[in-house]
C-alpha cells in the first residue's frame, strides 16, 4: 500500500524517483525500493514523505483513503 501511494504521489506532483530522492535525502534507488515494496522507509522519511506531499502518515499506509 505504502509503495502504491507513494508512487502515486510523486507521480501527480510530476515529481522523479531522483527528485524525490534529493528532497528526503536518500538514493533514488532507495524511493524504487519504497514503490516496489523491497524496503520500508524510517520514521524520519515517513515524516519528510508527509511534508512533501501535504499529506498523513495514515494515507502513506492505508489506514485511511483520505490524503
Amino acid at each position: 500500500m505504502l509503495g502504491e501511494r507513494l508512487k502515486s504521489l510523486r507521480e501527480s506532483r510530476s515529481i522523479t524517483q531522483e527528485q524525490l530522492a534529493k528532497l528526503v535525502g536518500l538514493s533514488q534507488q532507495s524511493i524504487d525500493h519504497y514503490e516496489n515494496g523491497r524496503a520500508n522507509p524510517s520514521i524520519e522519511t515517513l515524516k519528510k514523505l508527509v511534508e512533501i506531499f501535504n499529506t498523513t502518515v495514515d494515507y502513506l499506509l492505508g489506514l485511511t483513503d483520505n490524503p
